[in-house]
């Protein structure tokens, strides 16, 4: 790498956290739930509850986040906050994880899986809002995918760590339960250990001035951001594209696993292909950031939202598992750009000391589209037990038609992205 594309100590503790709290994402994705519905039975649970009762503790987090993102970025981009927010909600993001272990009682485990997930998401908030401030913006879209693609593979290195542990539990002789919560302990400790670095070199560089009252402050500010974003067409409209579009990502990365549970799918094979979706992911970033160097970030955009709109099209014919191993390397291939690309458009389009507020407005409409997505899963499959619909001589049960109602999120995301896009370059150009 020359000296122009070497990344800065600052750089490279951003990505960092990117790599930490990685692991977090994977085992959510991946153990969480066969620990979940390992519970269930000795609770008394019926297991055909098992996808809805998960997708709404899913769906709950990301509403306590969406109503708490948008105050916590608009309140970061006063001096002095941003950082010492970030810190608190990674710590209980962090400190949640590791206790996932510590309850049998299925509605406990929820509750602090719920908490675990809103110390993740609101760390995301002022995370993403250092991005205009830890690099220039040229190198923006570089940084973001850089993030993600390493965020991607370091976080297998945790993973396999798990995943041994629980698989050949017997051999250390342990328990599978132990073996999880032993997993819980590793991921935590990993996204504490990978948060040094940035708490360290991170200083806040552009802000508001500091309110006398900040809480109130904050929330007249939040109001005027509300009114900027919808007078700035471009922006709102991004936005807007945003919700539908990031919708069904957000939702088939937390709920993979799940789905093929649910479906019967054997768990070992689960979990080795949602392996694959991470190492096939990282080259895949890297790819499209170096795309961006050459493309219109915009057009990168439209292919990733019509590749997503074809594989969900194809989880909804999922039936054996050797699709699920198709469906784990497609993933793998866009979900990496999709977010990171999402991520550095939003920081080129809005000005740079306003970060916070406007990542935390696409929090809202991340998190927001992500609620939307499982709750429709879950209110689906609920309302559709026991209905077989046949479709190109295929039968598809309640779970493959509740994976199916997300397309049409990605159709509006895409008419709806193709609008502000060109906003933004007439905006640009002007």
């Amino acid at each position: 790498m020359n000296k122009k594309n070497k990344l800065t100590p600052l750089e490279r503790s951003w990505i960092l956290y990117d790599i930490g709290n990685s692991a977090y994402i994977l085992l959510v994705a991946t153990l969480l739930p066969i620990y979940f519905k390992a519970l269930m039975p000795s609770s008394g649970i019926n297991e055909e509850m098992y996808l809805s009762y998960w997708a709404d503790a899913g769906a709950l987090a990301t509403v306590l986040v969406a109503i708490l993102g948008p105050i916590c970025g608009t309140l970061a981009d006063q001096k002095g906050f941003k950082k010492p927010f970030f810190l608190v909600s990674a710590a209980l993001g962090v400190v949640c994880c590791a206790a996932l272990g510590i309850t049998g009682n299925w509605l406990l485990f929820l509750g602090i899986y719920v908490l675990s997930k809103v110390g993740f998401n609101a760390s995301l908030v002022f995370y993403d809002a250092m991005l205009p401030e830890v690099t220039d913006h040229k190198r923006m879209d570089r940084l973001s995918t850089l993030g993600y693609a390493f965020g991607y593979i370091g976080s297998v290195i945790p993973f396999i760590a798990c995943l041994v542990l629980v698989l050949m539990a017997d051999s250390f002789g342990l328990t599978q339960g132990t073996a999880m919560i032993i997993a819980f302990l590793i991921t935590g400790a990993w996204w504490a250990v990978c948060t040094g670095p940035i708490a360290k070199h991170y200083k806040q560089t552009a802000y508001v001035p500091k309110q006398a009252k900040p809480i109130r402050a904050t929330f007249r500010q939040l109001a005027n951001t509300f009114r900027s974003a919808r007078k700035e067409k471009h922006i709102f409209l991004y936005l807007l594209a945003f919700f539908f579009f990031i919708n069904g990502v957000y939702t088939i990365i937390d709920m993979a696993t799940a789905y093929g549970e649910a479906l019967g799918l054997d768990t070992t094979g689960l979990l080795l292909a949602l392996l694959v979706t991470q190492i096939v992911a990282f080259p895949f970033a890297i790819l499209f950031g170096r795309l961006a160097a050459k493309v219109d970030s915009g057009k990168l955009i439209k292919i990733c939202i019509l590749c997503y709109t074809g594989i969900t099209l194809f989880a909804m014919f999922l039936m054996v598992q050797w699709q699920f191993w198709v469906l784990a390397v497609l993933v793998g291939m866009f979900q990496g750009a999709i977010q990171a690309l999402s991520r550095s458009y939003l920081g080129k389009i809005i000005p740079q000391e306003q970060s916070g507020e406007y990542f935390g407005l696409m929090d809202i409409c991340g998190k927001g589209a992500s609620f939307l997505g499982m709750f429709l899963m879950a209110r689906i499959s609920q309302l559709t037990i026991g209905l077989n619909i046949s479709l190109f001589g295929l039968t598809l049960q309640h779970e493959n038609i509740a994976v199916g109602a997300l397309v049409i999120l990605f159709v509006i995301g895409f008419i709806l992205f193709c609008r502000a896009d060109k906003l933004c370059r007439e905006k640009m150009n002007s």
